[in-house]
């Protein structure tokens, strides 16, 4: 049998994969399952309450407000492609998952990461031009404009998403079926292939440096005609006011920013799975729970909404 039937035959083998989890102790499995739950809960209820907010409430009708129900979308969503089967797994006898399962999980976890790296950087280009130009916010950043900036995000994180996910599956999993992560991403799955993954760790890298390059320039680009416009600022309250519109989206940048760096752009030879599970529960769990926090507490007019809306539930009970 020649060697490539020899891999077709040895990748059609795994019909399911066995997740090692985040810990193996029972003691642990319960702690971390009545954990998890509670902020699996907090993220359904703090982006689905800022998604219905914005949607009833006319003042929040703005471009601001429109990006950030899809950031709160995308925080639910890839968050969701991963909390529901680790908290099932905390109680299961055996971790598993299957094939396709794995597939699906990989390709809607970097879809909504993907995306979300583009939408912070046009909440960015929105920030600047709310602040550079103020009399024609309205214009330049009309419903059009908005709504095809969000469908580029979400058109890019799909092919990319495409690709990692088309390029991973078409490697071979021969010699064993445990991923040593609590879910199908993409770094532990290289690294059980029993193919050469070479060309898959250069395709991670390249998407990976072009969507942080291509984000973070955008985003330094468009901070620096912000810092300088309220530079130009006398008042020290308009100051102030102008840098509150950006201290949310700067709050989310440096923390979603920061892991993804910490796992996709560092040197091979400072890989360590052990350190990326943590580091995997920081960005799947802890941001999409911190970010309605960081825009309702830190954001005057979405606390304002919700006041209102309080007031009305309890006025007409």
């Amino acid at each position: 049998m020649c060697a490539m039937d020899m891999d077709k035959e040895n990748h059609t083998m795994v019909t399911e994969f066995i997740l090692s989890g985040l810990t193996n102790s029972p003691q642990m499995k319960i702690m971390c399952f009545v954990v998890f739950l509670a902020m699996y809960l907090i993220i359904l209820l703090g982006n689905l309450g800022i998604i219905v907010l914005i949607k009833i409430d006319p003042r929040l009708h703005t471009p601001m407000y429109f990006f950030l129900s899809h950031l709160s979308f995308l925080d639910l969503s890839y968050s969701s492609a991963v909390t529901p089967k680790m908290l099932v797994n905390f109680l299961a006898e055996k971790n598993s998952i299957s094939y396709p399962g794995c597939i699906a999980q990989m390709f809607f976890f970097v879809l909504s990461g993907s995306t979300e790296c583009l939408l912070l950087a046009m909440m960015a280009y929105d920030r600047y031009v709310a602040i550079y130009n103020p009399l024609l916010y309205m214009v330049l950043m009309s419903p059009r404009v908005c709504a095809q900036l969000v469908a580029s995000s979400y058109l890019i994180g799909f092919v990319n998403a495409m690709i990692q996910t088309i390029s991973t599956f078409r490697l071979s999993f021969c010699n064993s079926n445990v991923i040593n992560h609590f879910f199908c991403d993409i770094p532990p799955l290289l690294e059980l292939s029993c193919s050469n993954t070479h060309i898959n760790a250069k395709v991670l890298s390249i998407c990976a440096i072009f969507l942080g390059i291509f984000t973070s320039v955008e985003i330094l680009v468009s901070y620096s005609f912000i810092v300088s416009t309220i530079m130009q600022i006398h008042s020290t309250k308009g100051k102030l006011k102008a840098f509150s519109t950006c201290a949310s989206h700067l709050t989310a940048i440096t923390i979603f920013y920061g892991t993804t760096v910490f796992m996709y752009l560092r040197p091979s030879s400072s890989y360590s799975m052990d350190q990326d599970k943590w580091a995997s529960v920081f960005y799947t769990v802890v941001i999409p729970m911190l970010n309605p926090l960081i825009y309702s507490l830190r954001n005057k007019d979405v606390t304002v909404a919700l006041r209102r809306i309080l007031q009305w539930k309890i006025f007409y009970m």
